[in-house]
């Protein structure tokens, strides 16, 4: 009997329709899950054939409807995919490919097993829309059947529609299977409010209906008189879109007036604003909601004049105006424009109307997290939307508060990563400014400009925080790479070897695959990265001839002569050893009152750290051995170079005065830098040369006397 409805169900929307391909479909799927039951204990064919009959209410094709029938034998049963393709063609083994979940592969988690299903479902998307369809009809007949399955699966599973699916139907525009997803998730999530609401919808609606009734004779008489012939009719709300308004704007159930809404359909655009004329005549429009998705269409293709107006009894209500074709992508959206019951014809005006799908496949390929992936993708589905122009007048659509700089990432990447500025309106505005519907979007570019980390704490859309996220990680891996190959260039010279000789040998490829990186440069990108040390790549490439200690490198530099004399007037002396080679280490710049600390380098004599420096302490963790005692003995003609940072109000005389302080004390400034910010604050950072602890103090304290200084410190180790 199920199969006999489908059969004619098919058959009243489809001309000469493949009805023995249906027929071949149920009986290969009836025998391949022979012996299979459903929760329920029904047959297991029952689901498919059910799935099936909610594709056929959507007036797919056949070929859709026999995939269907089909898309849990590869799955469930003993069926492969070839042979599937050997009995109904490449196009159905296509799509119960796509439908079907990966369930043989071990994943860490459900939700990691939930991300790796759903992209490998778009992916078949990208190749074919009707593998959703596919899915959506799926999931309904399930949540149709959820009351069977325990009480944690219901929740899993409505949880999982709410937050995925529903949203997808919604962005698909089949509001007839989003609606029902939504009120069945409701159902299992919220037993108790769905209940209650269900109850007190009922027992007010012979009232609403008798008030719909009146104002459809109102309306219909003023469009008798102007010979308009329209289908009108109150539309219900849904419990789940009732609980949501209540949940929205703090609501009880006696707040929420407007429960029904009236629904017109007439024949042409021109009659439905028409209609929308005749009803502002009749009722007073409520300021703000008028809503024209005609001329500008909504992502999903739903296309109506929205008002909301005062009532016969002073009550808003909302009225939607469309024509038949509208009302068709409305209750059945990508459905009603499948393209392949057109003879498989290009069609641009469908590829147009699903490009945000595209959009969503394209930034969902650079997530690896299947936590970021799922939480991107829901953002993604859920947002409501704002509609803004490009100078030559294109519509972009985008999620509500969206920023200018998700509007250049949406018209191309380039756009994005060079974008220096916007105008909106023709005003310059900042970039942070969230995007209003009707604004006309122009984005300023320079080819010198890359992306702010900053960006990421306003962008909005998906797309957006994806390249910006992949340009950075490109940005630190190049720099990783030139960093890396000159730490490997330095310690190969040491070693009287070359980088040039190395790769000649192509020993940097074998080691590179040794390390687990695919090529040098990738080999040289973990150096920088310290991933892997300098060290580690040397003695692959070099392998040691002498015992690497302390002791060695200190005979090394006395038997090479590194050591000269005149190195000695930085006026540091190594406790016990005479005429080494001594310097002072960059990351700290000791200065004669600090206490100090030498560490024994490997061909470079010993360098000198601060007391308190970080690379010290990591040293003195790592390589005890090669620490070694240090003393100051005070020449006042030798120079160090200090460090200070200076803090203080922007003001137009600041770096002037701070320059004098340092020339009138007769120290000579190495280095320079200094920024403003946005509160009026400047911060300078000054290298100066100096002579001892006590000089740099007393250069402090004349800096801290400027006017408008707030503090004056000394840089802190790096």
């Amino acid at each position: 009997m199920a199969l006999e409805q489908l059969l004619a169900k098919i058959s009243s929307y489809t001309e000469n329709p493949n009805i023995e391909l249906v027929k071949k479909a149920y009986y290969f799927a009836k025998d391949a899950h022979e012996g299979q039951y459903r929760v329920s204990g029904e047959p297991f064919v029952s689901h498919p054939l059910q799935v099936a009959k909610i594709m056929a209410e959507l007036e797919l094709d056949v070929i859709s409807i026999t995939a269907a029938i089909l898309h849990d034998v590869v799955e469930d049963t003993e069926v492969t995919a070839e042979e599937l393709r050997e009995e109904f063609g490449p196009e159905v083994e296509l799509l119960v490919n796509g439908v079907t979940k990966l369930s043989k592969i071990d994943f860490k988690s459900r939700e990691e097993h939930q991300a790796e299903s759903l992209r490998k479902m778009f992916l078949a998307m990208a190749k074919d829309i009707r593998v959703i369809l596919i899915k959506l009809a799926d999931r309904l007949h399930n949540m149709r059947t959820l009351k069977y399955l325990p009480q944690e699966k219901q929740i899993i599973k409505a949880t999982e529609t709410l937050e995925i699916y529903a949203p997808l139907a919604h962005r698909l525009g089949i509001s007839h299977v989003k609606w029902e997803l939504e009120d069945l998730s409701f159902r299992y999530l919220e037993p108790d409010h769905y209940y209650e609401l269900a109850k007190k919808v009922a027992k007010n609606r012979a009232e609403r209906e008798a008030y719909i009734e009146n104002v459809i004779s109102t309306l219909n008489g003023k469009l008798e008189e102007v010979d308009i012939e329209a289908d009108l009719y109150g539309r219900p709300k849904h419990l789940y879109s009732i609980y949501q308004k209540m949940i929205k704007y703090g609501k009880e159930f006696k707040e929420i007036y407007d429960l029904t809404a009236l629904r017109v359909i007439v024949t042409s655009v021109k009659e439905c604003y028409q209609v929308l004329g005749i009803i502002h005549e009749l009722w007073n429009p409520m300021p703000g909601r008028i809503k024209d998705y005609v001329a500008m269409p909504k992502s999903n293709m739903y296309q109506s004049l929205h008002t909301t107006v005062i009532g016969p009894k002073g009550e808003p209500l909302e009225i939607q105006i469309r024509t038949w074709e509208m009302h068709r992508t409305a209750e059945y959206g990508i459905a009603a424009h499948w393209r392949y019951k057109e003879g498989n014809k290009k069609d641009e005006d469908f590829e147009r109307k699903i490009s945000w799908l595209r959009q969503l496949l394209e930034w969902q390929k650079d997530l690896n997290d299947a936590k970021e992936f799922m939480e991107n993708l829901k953002i993604d589905l859920f947002e409501d939307e704002v509609f803004v122009f490009t100078p030559k007048g294109d519509v972009v659509s985008l999620p509500y508060g969206a920023s200018p700089v998700d509007f250049a990432y949406n018209i191309h990447t380039d756009i994005g990563h060079t974008c220096v500025g916007a105008k909106v309106n023709g005003k310059i505005i900042p970039l942070e400014y969230r995007l209003k519907n009707g604004d006309i979007v122009e984005i300023l570019t320079s080819n010198n400009s890359g992306p702010s980390r900053d960006w990421l704490n306003f962008v909005k859309t998906s797309r957006a925080k994806s390249k910006i996220k992949h340009w950075f990680k490109e940005q630190r891996k190049e720099e990783a790479s030139i960093k890396g190959k000159e730490m490997l260039e330095s310690k190969l010279k040491k070693e009287n070897f070359t980088l040039k000789e190395a790769e000649k040998t192509k020993k940097l490829e074998e080691i590179a695959k040794k390390l687990g990186v695919a090529n040098v440069e990738g080999l040289y990108a973990g150096i920088g990265y310290n991933k892997f040390s300098v060290s580690q790549v040397v003695k692959r490439l070099i392998p040691p001839e002498k015992k690497d200690c302390p002791e060695y490198e200190l005979d090394k530099l006395r038997k090479k002569r590194i050591i000269k004399r005149k190195r000695q007037n930085k006026g540091i002396k190594v406790k016990g050893m005479d005429g080494l080679l001594v310097r002072i280490s960059k990351c700290c710049n000791p200065v004669p009152g600090d206490d100090i600390v030498g560490y024994i380098t490997r061909g470079r004599g010993v360098s000198v750290h601060r007391g308190d420096c970080p690379n010290l302490k990591n040293l003195e963790e790592t390589e005890e051995e090669r620490i070694v005692d240090v003393e100051w003995y005070v020449d006042q003609q030798t120079s160090y170079e200090v460090e200070l940072k200076i803090e203080a109000w922007n003001k137009q005389s600041l770096l002037n005065d701070v320059t004098t302080v340092i020339s009138e004390a007769k120290v000579n400034i190495t280095s320079i830098n200094a920024r403003t910010t946005k509160n009026l604050l400047a911060y300078i950072n000054l290298s100066l040369e100096i002579s001892s602890l006590e000089h740099m103090k007393d250069i402090i304290r004349k800096l801290e006397d400027i006017d408008g200084v707030l503090n004056v410190q000394r840089a802190n180790p790096a």
